[in-house]
């Protein structure tokens, strides 16, 4: 198996009040870069690939985790989440955009490590009036193990391998801090709209 770059211990405290990167998680290490998104889909190979260049280049805007959080989204509606080419051109964003640019780039390369989004909620917290509950991140597989990365609070870490994905909650509430209330797997980060069935007239 090839080594896993980011890979380490979970650091044992964080800022439980944002998703924004913890200080230990600064750029470090090299990365393969490209001018544009279609040249880096044909220069990355690996999860290892995409992890070390968002580590380099990720940066987090609080003004838009606010403008996506439960409060703004109910007042305003919904917001798009970044394309990966836009991503890659600008790479700022909160979680979910790192997220997305992640698993559909590494669907891209290597669709048989199986990527997913993993959605976590949180219990609640109150930044500057608004309500965050959820994160996203990546998971994948790699010979029966898990993995996680694209995870805005570290960037540039790869955590794993686990033996399910509830080992890796279980630590990761540890680290953050919080609660985690419930997790899914997930194959989109767009949330499903309920369906109501209509009866059909009596013939």
């Amino acid at each position: 198996m090839a080594a896993l770059s980011g890979c380490s211990a979970v650091p044992q405290a964080a800022d439980p009040n944002s998703d924004a990167p913890e200080a230990a998680f600064a750029p470090r290490g090299p990365f393969i870069d490209a001018p544009t998104y279609d040249e880096a889909l044909q220069r990355w190979q690996s999860p290892e690939d995409i992890n070390a260049w968002i580590g380099a280049r990720f940066r987090y805007d609080t003004d838009r985790a606010m403008q996506l959080s439960e409060t703004q989204r109910q007042a305003s509606g919904r917001m798009p989440i970044l394309a990966p080419d836009a991503f890659f051109a600008a790479p700022r964003g909160v979680c979910v955009d790192v997220a997305r640019f992640a698993l559909e780039t590494l669907r891209t390369l290597q669709p048989g490590v199986q990527p997913r989004y993993l959605m976590i909620e949180f219990d609640p917290v109150s930044v500057r009036g608004n309500t965050l509950r959820r994160h996203w991140l990546v998971s994948f597989e790699r010979g029966g193990q898990h993995y996680f990365f694209a995870d805005s609070k570290r960037p540039g870490h790869i955590a794993g391998p686990y033996a399910s994905v509830q080992a890796f909650v279980d630590e990761y509430a540890h680290y953050r801090g919080r609660r985690i209330v419930a997790f899914s797997e997930r194959e989109s980060y767009e949330r499903r709209l309920r369906t109501r069935a209509v009866a059909e007239p009596a013939s």
